[in-house]
């Protein structure tokens, strides 16, 4: 089965919490703090195996969990880092965060890699909270939390060529007569269901790669027909190889098809256009086909490279071939960087999101919330007095005391944060 768009969820692991631990050794008096730092929890990493061309291993799979980092040990012993989850890709993957619709990845390349989700940093020991003033602390850092978000993964096809065109204009049977591909062929709409990929041999020994992707229609970019599910194929393609019914087997003029296809396509992605466009005027050797040619030519506006074929014959197959390899050729392979990340060139300055943000409960409580304060309970150890200590001086110095008061917090209010609660006191 033919998997291209799947969402999944990732965690990172969490980082390993910090010891608090002292030097006990006989002869030693006054030994000092010996708590270590805690492991750095494992990343979410995906990575290219070309061997894949589709996402089956997401549609039955939909959580991923990377494991959290070992805890620090006494002797100034650190954690263990854990292990990072790697996950295999096809080439032509494209990683988005859901809620942001932000694009993580974009991977082409064999063995490529890239990190979806950050694992949280481990917590640091009591050795590295030792000051002159507090040589013994009892204070340890959580883990950092790792990084959870839901993804959309989709594949777009790397193709040299697409096939485009309306159902049973003879895609398919092209691509089955120049590649070893065997696409499902038949005499009625929508036959193809899924892209088929094939690799093309010229006689001049060069090759390319060709998608025969399912039969558009109008309206396709809207969700009409099948077509829709696999514009995005489209996207990667360096050349576009339109076949027409010259013919007009079906009762349908070609350059009114043509029109069609190339509006779908515009309106989907316009750049999509500004990519070369070969026509395949198929089915000559039925009557009346060379009649529509000449009309077809008069009727074109634009100076396209229209080369008359018939997949039944073979007739005009290889020029046909060789004018694609010749268009390749002057094309880079690095033609349309796809979902290029502008803030991977230039820097752009964006506000940091607040720290905190508070409201009301119906029962009167005043609740933290923020990501930045949230993280910041997340690693601190409540159950010893010296780390909450540590917390308050913390949201003091964040400006939380002072939001409160201009909110209109009184001695004895309670104050939430996720599922604790505090006791506001001036």
């Amino acid at each position: 089965m033919f998997v291209d768009q799947v969402k999944v969820y990732v965690k990172a692991g969490d980082g390993g919490n910090g010891s608090v631990a002292f030097r006990r050794e006989i002869y030693v008096p006054m030994g000092g703090p010996a708590g270590g730092d805690g492991g750095n929890g494992g990343d979410i990493i995906f990575e290219v195996d070309e061997g894949l061309n589709t996402l089956m291993d997401f549609r039955y799979q939909r959580h991923f969990k990377a494991n959290r980092g070992e805890n620090g040990m006494g002797k100034g012993m650190h954690g263990k880092n854990a292990e990072p989850l790697v996950l295999a890709v096809p080439p032509g993957t494209t990683v988005k965060d859901v809620n942001t619709e932000e694009v993580l990845a974009d991977l082409v390349e064999h063995k490529q890699r890239a990190v979806i989700a950050k694992g949280g940093r481990g917590g640091r020991g009591n050795i590295r909270f030792a000051t002159a003033r507090n040589p013994a602390p009892e204070i340890a850092e959580n883990g950092e939390p790792g990084v959870e978000r839901d993804i959309q993964i989709e594949l777009k096809l790397i193709a040299d060529v697409g096939l485009v065109g309306f159902p049973s204009v003879g895609k398919s049977t092209l691509l089955s007569v120049v590649s070893a591909a065997r696409p499902k062929i038949a005499d009625y709409h929508f036959t193809t269901l899924s892209p088929n990929l094939g690799v093309v041999d010229t006689q001049d020994q060069r090759s390319f790669v060709l998608a025969d992707l399912p039969g558009l229609i109008e309206g396709a970019h809207e969700g009409v027909g099948l077509g829709h599910q696999f514009l995005r194929h489209v996207e990667r393609t360096r050349v576009i190889l339109h076949v027409l019914d010259m013919a007009g087997t079906e009762g349908r003029d070609p350059y009114d098809d043509f029109i069609t296809i190339n509006k779908e396509l515009e309106q989907y992605d316009p750049t999509i256009l500004e990519r070369p466009q070969i026509i395949a005027a198929n089915k000559m050797d039925l009557p009346e086909a060379e009649e529509q040619l000449a009309f077809f030519k008069e009727q074109l506006e634009e100076d396209y490279p229209i080369f008359p074929i018939s997949t039944v014959t073979r007739e005009g197959i290889r020029d046909l071939l060789f004018a694609v390899a010749n268009k390749l050729d002057e094309i880079p392979k690095n033609y349309k960087p796809i979902e290029e990340k502008e803030d991977r060139v230039v820097y752009r300055y964006e506000k940091q999101a607040k720290a905190f943000k508070i409201t009301r409960d119906p029962d009167g409580a005043f609740v933290l919330s923020g990501e930045q304060i949230e993280k910041l309970l997340k690693m601190t150890d409540l159950t010893r007095d010296e780390s909450i200590q540590r917390f308050s001086r913390q949201l003091r110095g964040m400006g939380v005391d002072e939001a409160l008061r201009e909110r209109g917090a009184e001695d004895g209010d309670t104050v939430r944060l996720l599922d604790f609660e505090f006791e506001f006191m001036e």
